[in-house]
């Protein structure tokens, strides 16, 4: 989940650009055995699995589709050059081929990355997936028409930045060559060692020409994946897949397909969702859901039930919830305001007020704690389980405050256990032991939005959160931390206007390693001399826990999605 200028249609919201309705990022199952979840028997095809979710399944068009390794829904259709490793736990964070016979080969500066095709790849109709395919997919991408997608090859791809797509410009990008059927090549303005991850985007799935329809394309694309889409109701609300008989194992190593149907049914209340799931009746003992959490009180209720806790997933998304400071805005431009309120919260405080440590876990880093972020540990400013007022209270005195302060804090009026005001109050509560008076600034979710990414109207001291396109610690502190990236006349992103030199060529010399290992410790480092300069306070990551019906077997959930991948479930 990025944003500006590189991701300025990004949204940060844990559920929607994301498509975390249709997959997400994350971290493996914690309550259950994963492989032998929901029966004992081995897991076999056949049967037709339901899909319960909160959000339509809107624009179900490759080019549209804003997802993070490839997403969850979309991938049982639009294969890509690459994708997600379907496993369990820190092996799910690994990116893998899928229609490529490699993650790609890169030039010694990684502005050049080819890739090979496999032999004997086909379309639902039986004609062969060719490398202008895949070229001809992402370049409607570029189409105004069909905008939403991730905007990330607009900025890498030479020539993209004035690219309009092939409606209006019918020769092309040079920058993407198909030098014969099953070879493709990028051309990019800058390194960028994380094109694999980016080529798992469904942006990268194949499009043949012939069967663009434009904007109709979404109510019955083409699929390369396992599945086609046979129906697609109210813009998503209702889709119908079966199998698609072109589709074959031997060159999909990834999806096991198990299901003969699947049946994705949106638009309803999560608790109708999670009541459904838990009572299992009938078709629902098949279902799933790739969007809806349980909350405290359901959760409370499932911990008790040892045949309902035996149906929980629980992952965790690349994801981050803090305190953002504007140091334009006054007292926040005094380092030692902003690292006296790093000392006086109370993280135990806000994590009951999102929910319990069931929901989330404390956080002192703005990288997620998993290994493919490259999380280092550390805590500048130590504040313990409930915070260390004496010391924020030392802190304001050499700020100039001897006598207090009072500050207001921006917070969302939306009631989504992050930004909403139950958050809010817990903080409220707790720099008042350190001598601080807040008051709060409620706003509806729009207002909210608005006010924090723009440039003009950014207060001071506001609730946010961030997620990642993919596991990596690029698109978690480049967005936010790049200097080149502030946006004056957008949607920005960067809150505390960093615009450091060392940080800025840091995150140059990291793009240009394709070891993605070594290039997660380097993240892991930036964090941490980031992080001395107190522009955020993290609080927590937040945990997912969803249900499952009872007839659902092999449960998987990754440290890149955080939730069950139905690529892998079976229902007999």
């Amino acid at each position: 989940m990025r944003q500006p200028s590189l991701i300025a249609r990004r949204v940060a919201a844990v559920s929607v650009s994301l498509v975390v309705a249709a997959g997400a990022a994350a971290c493996g199952p914690k309550d259950n055995d994963a492989k032998s979840s929901g029966g004992d028997s081995k897991p076999r095809k056949g049967g037709t699995l339901t899909v319960l979710n909160s959000s339509p399944l809107e624009d179900f068009d490759p080019a549209r589709l804003y997802t993070s390794g490839g997403g969850n829904v979309p991938s049982l259709v639009f294969r890509t050059l690459t994708t997600r490793n379907r496993e369990d736990g820190a092996a799910g964070a690994k990116v893998v081929p899928d229609l490529a016979t490699d993650t790609g080969r890169p030039s010694k500066d990684a502005t050049v990355w080819t890739y090979t095709l496999k032999k004997g790849l086909k379309y639902e109709d039986g004609t062969p997936i060719t490398s202008a395919d895949i070229k001809y997919g992402i370049e409607r991408s570029f189409a105004a028409e069909l905008s939403g997608g991730a905007p990330y090859l607009r900025d890498w791809l030479i020539g993209g930045a004035d690219y309009q797509g092939p409606y209006k410009d019918k020769k092309g990008l040079d920058s993407i060559e198909t030098p014969d059927d099953l070879t493709i090549v990028f051309h990019l303005d800058k390194p960028e060692g994380e094109f694999p991850y980016l080529a798992t985007q469904t942006q990268f799935a194949p499009v043949p020409k012939a069967k663009d329809k434009g904007t109709k394309y979404e109510e019955h694309p083409i699929s390369s994946g396992p599945y086609k889409v046979v129906k697609n109701e109210n813009d998503g609300e209702r889709l119908t897949l079966e199998r698609n008989t072109y589709w074959s194992a031997s060159t999909d190593a990834e999806r096991k397909a198990y299901p003969d149907k699947i049946d994705v049914r949106s638009g309803l209340d999560s608790s109708v969702i999670n009541q459904r799931l838990s009572a299992s009746q009938g078709a629902d003992a098949a279902a799933v859901t790739t969007d809806t959490n349980l909350g405290p009180a359901e959760l409370a209720k499932v911990t008790g039930d040892k045949e309902l806790a035996s149906r929980v997933g629980t992952g965790h998304f690349g994801y981050t919830d803090y305190i953002a400071f504007n140091p334009k805005v006054k007292p926040f431009d005094n380092p030692k305001v902003r690292q006296a309120i790093s000392y006086a919260i109370d993280r135990t405080s806000v994590i009951n007020a999102a929910g319990g440590s069931s929901l989330a876990e404390a956080a002192t880093t703005y990288l997620p704690n998993q290994k493919s972020f490259g999380y280092t540990p550390y805590d500048h400013f130590p504040a313990g389980k409930s915070g260390t007022p004496a010391k924020a209270k030392e802190l304001l005195k050499e700020a100039g405050y001897p006598n207090g302060l009072t500050i207001t804090l921006t917070h969302s009026n939306e009631k989504d256990f992050e930004t909403s005001p139950e958050i809010a109050t817990a903080i409220q509560d707790a720099l008042k032991k350190a001598g601080f008076t807040v008051k709060l600034q409620g706003l509806e979710i729009n207002d909210y939005k608005g006010k924090i990414h723009s440039v003009k109207t950014e207060p001071g001291f506001f609730l946010a959160h961030w997620g990642a396109d993919w596991p990596s610690g690029g698109p978690f502190l480049a967005p936010i931390f790049d200097g080149r990236q502030i946006v004056k006349g957008g949607a920005n992103f960067n809150t505390g206007f960093l615009n450091d030199k060392s940080v800025n060529d840091e995150i140059d010399a990291i793009n240009k390693l394709t070891n993605l290992d070594e290039a997660a410790k380097r993240w892991g480092a930036l964090d941490k001399k980031i992080g001395e300069q107190a522009l955020t306070v993290p609080l927590f990551h937040p945990v997912y826990k969803r249900l499952y019906g009872s007839a659902v077997k092999n449960v998987v959930i990754s440290d890149w999605t955080g939730v069950l991948d139905i690529s892998q479930v079976a229902v007999k």
